[in-house]
């Protein structure tokens, strides 16, 4: 079957996972050639609703009332029986691929995720669920130490809430120190949130009113990614790169030609990309203009703190905006999954 990203494979390394999605998009990805999965915590509510896994999730969690009395337990366990199915449906290119490929990521509560030890609680469980799931873990300073905990019990981790240079470098330097001591280290991605990232900065740059060119503001986030590439190759971290937070078309187009992983919504993402069916470009390598450069360091010190290395303390990974702006927009779908599940009990 000749598409858009069968023709993407053939001429690049690049590859695309799926994002959030039902059952039946899971299908259609590795239909289509997807090599992995990644959900967050607003994928629960999501399903809830969902015009056609709405009902299904509804009553899942109905059975999940009887597991605790505590309805965050609840909302924990319903997420792990919903994305378990999606993880069944990734098995068997795991399995033949030799744990290669078929990886579903699951990231938990966001509510206490600046808790390590609810996290790495969270992920030894999540991580009972089959063989290909794969703990996703924000990469703030709480997330760092269970990250470093997991990865010597040789649990496979996708670091996400990535938005900056020095995120990454911490984890490289952290992945490096967990491999040097293994035989067969598990594997490791880290997700950079780069349409999230230029979302958010989008709307920061208008509340303070900063004049900025708009075709050099696209660019940021992009500006970042390529960066990062290019630091995770040259300094042989030896992780995965995953792409996420996709908002436009853009944000797969200028990836093409690197060793990435772009994950994405099945439906307004991939599916769209089908559609459009444009020629496959390699535009990764194509370098940012020094007028781009120049005007977004000298405008914008929240790209600044994005785009350098020193930008970021370790302590202000969890605090910095995009990050706060990502986890937010968790948390608000975590509580009206909460509230669905204390209405739930009512009855």
């Amino acid at each position: 079957m000749d598409h858009y990203f069968s023709r993407v494979a053939k001429l690049t390394p690049t590859t695309f996972w799926v994002n959030n999605v039902t059952r039946k998009q899971a299908a259609l990805g590795l239909e289509y050639g997807a090599l992995g999965c990644t959900q967050n915590p607003s994928y629960v509510w999501k399903m809830l609703s969902d015009a056609e896994e709405g009902p299904y999730a509804v009553s899942v969690l109905r059975e999940c009332l009887s597991y605790s009395d505590d309805d965050n337990q609840v909302a924990c366990e319903l997420q792990r029986r919903l994305i378990k199915t999606v993880s069944d449906v990734f098995m068997p290119l795991w399995e033949s691929s030799h744990g290669k490929y078929g990886y579903v990521s699951i990231q938990g509560d966001p509510i206490h995720e600046e808790d390590w030890e609810v996290v790495l609680e969270e992920g030894r469980k999540n991580r009972e669920l089959n063989p290909n799931i794969m703990i996703k873990i924000p990469a703030t300073e709480a997330g760092l130490k269970a990250t470093e905990v997991l990865l010597a019990e040789g649990t496979p981790i996708n670091a996400t809430e990535v938005m900056g240079v020095d995120q990454v470098t911490a984890l490289g330097k952290l992945y490096k120190k967990a491999c040097a001591a293994m035989d067969k280290p598990p594997v490791m991605y880290f997700s950079l949130i780069t349409g999230i990232y230029n979302e958010w900065l989008k709307k920061d740059v208008a509340e303070k009113g900063i004049d900025i060119n708009p075709d050099v503001l696209h660019q940021a986030g992009i500006a970042i990614a390529k960066k990062v590439y290019e630091l995770n190759q040259s300094r042989d971290y030896g992780m995965g790169y995953i792409s996420g937070g996709s908002r436009t078309l853009d944000d797969f187009y200028e990836l093409v030609g690197g060793k990435i992983s772009v994950t994405m919504n099945w439906k307004g993402s991939c599916d769209e990309l089908l559609k459009a069916d444009k020629p496959v470009i390699a535009r990764l390598f194509n370098p940012i203009q020094a007028e781009v450069l120049n005007e977004l360091n000298a405008k914008l010190p929240q790209f600044r703190a994005a785009f350098w290395e020193g930008g970021l303390k370790t302590e202000e990974f969890g605090d910095f905006g995009p990050v706060m702006y990502f986890r937010n927009s968790f948390i608000s779908s975590w509580k009206k999954e909460l509230d669905m599940i204390a209405a739930e009990r009512k009855k």
